[in-house]
Parts: C-alpha cells; structure tokens; sequence
C-alpha cells in the first residue's frame, strides 16, 4: 500500500475550525481523499508522475472533476484519467453501494406509506442535499419491474380455495380523478399456505373486466379451484360462473351479514348482526336452517326486506358447510382479503391521488409483494395431512356436485336438502 503525503495549511484550518466546523472537515476530507486518488492512480499505472520506468502500465491522460455529497456538504474531488485503461476508484464504488442503499430505502419508505415530501426531508437530513419530490418519485421507478415480473410469474401447482374481491384508489387522468377498481386475488395451496395470485387495474368492476381479471390468472397456470369466496358484485358472480363453472360460489358471510342488517331498522340493527353471527356458527345444515328460521320468525314482521335478502342469499353463505369443519372458518368470509385492502389504503392514504396507473401500480404492488412474504412465512391454514383426506373423501364429488345443481336450479332454498345430507 502506497504511503500518503499530505500537506495541510494550519492556519487556513485552524481558521475554519473556529468560524465553521463542517467546512474545515470538508476541507481535510476533500484534501485526504484526492491524495488517495492520487496514490489508487500511481499504483494502477506502476509509476509516479514524470517518472520513467520499464513497469509503466500505462500514461495519464489529465484529470476531471467530480462531486461527492455526504453529511458535512459536498466536495469536489480530482479524478485521474489513464489514456488506455479506466482509472478506477474505491471511493466512488463505496459511495455507489451506499447511493444504492439510500435509493432503497427511499423507495421503502414511500412503499410504507411516507409521502414523497417528508422522504425528501429526511435525506435532507441526513445527506446535507436536497432531493426533489419529482426526483424521489422518479426513483421509484425502479420498482416497477419487481413488481411486474410478480404479477405475471407463473402459477404452479393447485389452489383449491380462491379468494377475489376489489378496492378503489382515486387515479388522474385526461385533468380527472377517476376512481379505479384494483383487483386481487388470494389463494390457498395443497400445503396452506395462502399466497396472492395476482392483481390488475379496470376502469370499473363489470363482467367484462371480472373475466378479463379472471382469464389472465389461468392462462398463468390456475386450475382446479375447489371454492371460490367473493362478495355479491354481480359482475364477479357471471365471471367467475363462466370461468370456473365447476367451483361452487362461497358468498362472503361478512358482507352477507352487513347487506342484511342494513336493511332492517337501525334498532334492530345490533340483535339481527348477533343472531346471524349465530347462524353462521352453524355446524351443520340441519342447525342453520332451524336458526335462519327462527330468525325469519322474529324479524319477519319489522324488517321485511331484511328477511327476503337472507331468504334469497341463505344457500350461497351456506356452502361452506360442505368442507371438513376445521377449514370452514378460513374460507366463509373475505376478510383476509378485507384486511390486505385496508393496509393498502393505509399505505396510500399518504399520496391521496396517484397521477398515473403506473404509479398505482409500482407502489400497491410493491406493497403486496412485501404482504405475500409475510403471508408465506406465516403458518399454513391446514395441514397437507387434512387436505390429502379432504380430497380422498366425498367433498370434492360434493362441491362439483353442489355447483352443478345451482347452475341447473338456481332459486333461493332450492338446494338446501342436499347440503343437509
């Protein structure tokens, strides 16, 4: 390793440390590091300057100047030039990696729901330099490829349990704010462990868009759903019975529940939530039908419309009844996927209007992303021991068979004798 020869002026610094401490170490930095420069570039080319010598390596080729930003403020650095091979330096190399990592985490901390502005602040700070909020957002972009290369990678093996459903985010376009439907759908495996499928931006919820959404998850690999849970969106209930017509429809109980009770009087609000809990506790068919109708006598007289909702979507909630009991709760309702929109909005509540899909997408993406890891590391929902005998029994014959007579006799309570059996 070369030795350094460093020539400082005491007074000059001595000066600066009593008027401005950042600017005499500023000093002494931008002094030492060019003196490294100096030393990397001798080494590199095996001769001082002007000296002669059989091991030359090669000849300089003047200099250039470069800037460096660190926490003191920003110096000028004396680059090296060789005429035939590139001068190269540790130096900037570290500060490469370390530009890298605070390119990370500035895109992390927007992915974790902090505005572009307060980023900007904080690398303020911490850097002594100002980034934009253009210019943060900008690096963002980097994103974009993670998060497509994850929504369009393939989907191997089986997902026997699916679950889709849609949330809004305000996007600008044309000089509007239009509100978008961002699709999602979350599946569960053969060993449990539950894994987002996919997810894309429509300008609405329709049929069109729901089998648009839906036939891209199978042309990626998606087969054999065994059922499929949604809320009551007329547009997902076509779709999903003309792409997966043999999977049997679950109705979200959650929302099932909400629809009921918002149409009976407010008072009787808070009794009707309880006594449907109840019903959807129901171990078998038997039991919940004894309780739909006692709940049906009650409230028929007070919330009319109420009870004709519950009547008309009783069997749809009900399906469920035909999985093995220990894997019933997992898929009665939406709300795992409930839970993933809310983190969603959260992590965008910041930015308020996205300006573009673009941007939609590389951020609730890249968030999704982070929310599938922790989901795969997470416990499995069933064991692959409960489902090798799931699938060994007679309830597969049962869902097909259950979707077969709603497609063939699709009326309200038309088919509740066969999931008491």
């Amino acid at each position: 390793m070369a030795q350094l020869n460093i020539t400082l002026d005491q007074e000059e610094i001595l000066a600066l440390l009593s008027k401005d401490h950042d600017g005499a170490f500023r000093q002494l930095l931008q002094a030492c590091l060019n003196k490294v420069l100096l030393a990397e570039s001798a080494e590199q080319l095996g001769v001082q300057p002007y000296e002669r010598s059989e091991e030359r390596k090669d000849s300089r080729n003047g200099t250039r100047e470069r800037s460096l930003t660190l926490r003191i403020g920003t110096i000028t650095l004396t680059i090296p030039r060789h005429r035939n091979t590139p001068f190269k330096t540790m130096i900037f190399e570290n500060y490469s990696r370390s530009e890298a990592a605070l390119v990370a985490g500035m895109a992390e901390m927007v992915v974790n729901g902090v505005s572009t502005r307060k980023v900007e602040k904080v690398v303020q700070e911490i850097c002594g330099t100002s980034f934009s909020k253009s210019t943060v957002s900008n690096l963002c972009k980097n994103l974009y490829k993670d998060v497509e290369a994850f929504r369009t990678r393939p989907l191997n093996g089986p997902y026997p349990f699916l679950t889709v459903d849609a949330t809004y985010f305000k996007v600008r376009e044309n000089h509007r704010i239009i509100s978008k439907a961002f699709m999602i759908a979350y599946g569960t495996n053969s060993q449990g462990v539950r894994e987002i499928l996919g997810f894309d931006i429509y300008p609405e919820e329709s049929t069109t868009t729901w089998m648009d959404f839906l036939e891209g998850l199978k042309k990626r690999g998606l087969y054999g759903p065994l059922m499929i849970t949604s809320d009551a969106h007329g547009g997902v209930k076509a779709a999903l019975q003309r792409q997966f017509p043999e999977a049997p429809w679950q109705r979200c109980q959650f929302h099932f529940s909400k629809n009921i009770a918002e149409l009976a009087p407010k008072k009787y609000q808070v009794a009707l939530r309880a006594d449907l809990n109840a019903l959807f506790q129901a171990k078998t068919m038997q039991e919940a039908v004894q309780k739909r109708d006692d709940i049906l006598e009650s409230y028929g007289d007070v919330a009319e419309r109420a009870m004709k909702c519950l009547e008309d979507g009783f069997e749809d909630a009900m399906t469920v009844l035909l999985l093995p009991i220990g894997m019933r709760r997992f898929f009665r309702t939406s709300n795992h996927i409930e839970r993933i929109n809310r983190e969603l909005k959260r992590r965008s509540g910041v930015i308020g209007v996205f300006p573009n899909e673009t941007s939609l997408m590389r951020l609730i993406g890249s968030t999704l992303i982070e929310l599938n890891e922790k989901r795969q590391a997470g416990k499995a929902v069933f064991s692959a021991k409960s489902y090798a005998e799931m699938m060994a029994s007679n309830t597969p014959s049962r869902l097909r068979c259950w979707s077969l007579l709603h497609s063939v006799l699709p009326g309200p309570n038309s088919n509740t004798a066969f999931l008491s059996q």
